[in-house]
């Protein structure tokens, strides 16, 4: 049985990284969490795994401030 490719699992294997890099500031991989913003709202809600959690967040830079733990915690379940 083939899974299907996550079509955002780049962007989340890329926050995982940056998080792992940077000890867990979100506030360094503002970058990486804002395409997967991106990413995620060209996609139905249902379509990525990794987007769970993302499809209500806006892509605007002024709100990446304030990121919950949930959000960085949600590519924990993506293999990289």
């Amino acid at each position: 049985m083939s899974q299907r490719k996550d079509p955002c699992q780049k962007e989340a294997c890329a926050i995982q990284k940056c998080l792992q890099l940077n000890h867990y500031k979100e506030s360094n991989c503002a970058q990486e969490i804002q395409a997967m913003r991106i990413c995620c709202s060209k996609l139905p809600t249902k379509q990525s795994i990794c987007c769970s959690g993302f499809h209500d967040q806006p892509v605007a830079k002024e709100n990446l401030q304030g990121l919950s733990s949930v959000e960085s915690n949600k590519t924990a379940f993506t293999k990289c």
